[in-house]
């Protein structure tokens, strides 16, 4: 094992802000529990800790490795993600108080539907990708890392937004005779818009 303690608690604490920082998933996790309450927004999150996997492991295997021998290739990523918290940003204010159920491709019934959402979503978060293959291997050595450090950094990956997502949509779904008031939901999707435009910003100026 070539991972310290240290390394680990730092990289939680990393998913962790991933986690509270608003995205393509909580959207998708906010679309469900309101349709659906906590039975629906379930899957949704399972489906997203596949993709949690899959990303972490990537960047072990090999794609960090290649990104950062093109470096062109990671600022291009950067201003696809800043153009994609920007619009998607834009796009919650401008919403305001329309109901998330007419986006039937995350609200439509179902544990399959919403697994595969959720794998859909994760799968296309620029966020999550700029996360894990080109943050990840700022926190640890990919090319030393052994099997049970594998084990380790994907466990983390996928335990603490997974335990984050669930937390969220049981909330969601026991306050969503609440949150489903148009004056609530447009609050909501301004505070929301504001936040990807601020994250957009970020990512922009670092």
């Amino acid at each position: 094992m070539t991972v310290t303690a240290s390394g680990l608690l730092l990289y939680t604490g990393a998913l962790f802000i991933l986690f509270i920082t608003p995205g393509p998933v909580w959207v998708a996790l906010l679309a469900r529990s309101l349709s659906g309450g906590f039975a629906a927004a379930w899957p949704l999150a399972v489906g997203v800790a596949l993709g949690d996997i899959l990303w972490p492991l990537a960047a072990i295997l090999g794609v960090a490795w290649l990104v950062s021998a093109f470096a062109g290739i990671m600022l291009v990523m950067k201003w696809i993600a800043v153009a994609v918290f920007i619009v998607m940003g834009i796009g919650l204010i401008r919403s305001g108080g329309h109901s998330l159920r007419a986006d039937s491709r995350l609200t439509r019934p179902g544990h399959w539907a919403g697994f595969v959402a959720g794998v859909a979503v994760i799968l296309g978060n620029p966020k999550a990708v700029l996360f894990y293959i080109g943050v990840l291997p700022g926190f640890f050595d990919l090319t030393q890392v052994t099997w049970l450090d594998v084990v380790l950094i994907c466990t983390l990956s996928v335990a603490v937004p997974l335990i984050g997502n669930l937390v969220l949509a049981g909330f969601i779904g026991r306050m969503r005779g609440v949150l489903k008031s148009p004056e609530t939901l447009r609050r909501i999707n301004i505070v929301a818009g504001w936040l990807l435009v601020a994250v957009g910003c970020v990512i922009a100026v670092t």
